[in-house]
């Protein structure tokens, strides 16, 4: 039991674990304000520009009964397909994208350039496939002469 605590400790206790959970903490904070954005400062103006259309409450009726709202339905419990909040969600999740998006390019541009490679700090012997030094002549190991690339 000693033992499994100790795992889940140097597990929780890692670096990529901790920053996964403030990620998902902060994606979360992130999806609110994003969702904020759409329904409260987006969506009021674009309903007013096609026409006063509220966009949340845009559904067809299923039940062939006609009801003046989306609510009414609702409280009727008829069968509606709510393609004005479907709407919403799809400009939400575009918005956020284009976010993340811009919140990416801005993190990897503060990063920098990418350093190129190192070259290896040690070869594979050709014989016996121990590791070596790149400048080495002779393996340690086995003896067998080692090519060097020019």
């Amino acid at each position: 039991m000693a033992s499994m605590v100790q795992e889940f400790k140097a597990f929780a206790l890692r670096g990529n674990v901790v920053d996964m959970a403030v990620g998902i903490i902060i994606g979360a904070a992130f999806g609110k304000i994003i969702g904020s954005l759409v329904e409260d400062v987006l969506m009021p103006p674009l309903g007013l520009a096609v026409g006063g259309v509220d966009f949340g409450g845009l559904f067809i009726n299923l039940s062939g009964t006609p009801y003046p709202t989306l609510a009414a339905a609702q409280q009727a419990g008829a069968a509606t397909v709510r393609y004005g909040l479907f709407l919403n969600t799809v400009l939400n999740f575009a918005i956020m994208a284009f976010a993340m998006f811009m919140v990416i390019k801005a993190m990897n541009r503060l990063k920098g350039p990418v350093a190129a490679s190192a070259a290896p700090s040690t070869i594979a012997c050709p014989e016996c496939l121990s590791q070596i030094h790149p400048a080495a002549r002779r393996c340690a190991h086995c003896s067998s002469a080692v090519a060097r690339a020019t």
